[in-house]
């Protein structure tokens, strides 16, 4: 156990025996070596602990729920039991390039207390590990608040944030079921600045089963952001606007076709200036299984356009 660490990693895991092992490992491989690990099994029933139980290294820590408490309360118990002054997480299904730890450290040592947030960009990686492509995200550092409160461009593995930022808005959002990292950046940057460096240092697995993916959750978590952050988005009447556009693209895209035109209704009363919005609401009279064998078409009709240009340059 090491008693002062200048960082604590972060890494929840709910039957994630599968990567987890390749996660922890990208971080013992870190080229920066002043670290805690702490590894939150969150309820887990497959073979996680067997796995985690394996490491022999002082600066891993292992705590355990009895059952399944979800993403946020996993989180939230390790901020809770960290002893370092900065603070990185990474699911069990990403992975840390080597020098991740150390550019950021050595970013804040020379940046002002301003910031409390240094990020970085990433690779998507597939399932198997293989990059497919790169995440240019985010590309503005500074006070980004009302960028965060339009969308959210900042990945979970690439941050290292101070701990006296969670000192000062609270722990995640337990009532979040997803995009509770979206929350949490928003409260963070609403007083704190971001530094960025502009090169990838860690890598996102984007496969079948990731739970950003789901579309029900992230209808209701945004319906959710928006009661949270109704007071700011108010003053902002174009941002409000595109969360309910964005919740009525997925009602669209989940074949909810009528309660899809509500939300984009209530985008275009409070936005009136988007063609975008205009067009989706036409398109939404298409009803379900128009709309769906439309976007199948286009999506049909772009696929074989970059084959044919990827052709034409071979």
């Amino acid at each position: 156990m090491i008693k002062n660490p200048i960082v604590s990693v972060i890494i929840p895991v709910y039957n994630g025996g599968e990567f987890i092992n390749k996660a922890v490992e990208s971080v013992l491989k870190q080229t920066y070596r002043d670290f805690e690990i702490i590894i939150i099994n969150d309820g887990s029933t497959d073979n996680t602990e067997v796995i985690v139980k394996q490491f022999n290294d002082i600066r891993i820590r292992y705590i355990c729920h009895e059952k399944n408490l979800g993403l946020s309360k996993a989180r939230n118990t390790g901020i809770r039991t960290c002893r370092g002054k900065y603070i990185a997480f990474l699911d069990a299904d990403d992975e840390y390039l080597p020098e991740k730890l150390a550019l950021q450290v050595k970013r804040f040592e020379n940046i002002s207390s301003e910031v409390g947030v240094v990020c970085a960009w990433s690779f998507n990686m597939d399932q198997y590990g293989k990059i497919f492509s790169k995440r240019f995200l985010p590309k503005k550092e500074g006070y980004v608040f009302e960028l965060l409160l339009s969308a959210n461009p900042m990945s979970v593995p690439t941050l290292l944030i101070r701990k006296e930022c969670f000192e000062k808005v609270g722990l995640f959002d337990s009532e979040l079921d997803g995009q509770e990292d979206w929350d949490m950046w928003m409260r963070i940057t609403k007083y704190y600045k971001i530094s960025l460096i502009k090169m990838p240092l860690a890598k996102r697995r984007i496969h079948p089963n990731r739970m950003s993916d789901q579309f029900d959750r992230k209808v209701m978590t945004a319906q959710r952001i928006i009661e949270k952050h109704m007071g700011e988005l108010k003053k902002r009447r174009r941002i409000y606007s595109r969360h309910y556009f964005y919740i009525g693209r997925r009602y669209c895209f989940m074949g909810k076709t009528v309660i899809a035109r509500k939300f984009i209704s209530k985008a275009i009363s409070l936005y009136p200036f988007y063609h975008y919005y205009y067009i989706l609401f036409i398109l939404s009279f298409l009803g379900p299984m128009g709309f769906l064998a439309l976007v199948k078409l286009i999506r049909s009709l772009k696929h074989g356009i970059i084959k044919l240009a990827n052709g034409k340059i071979k």
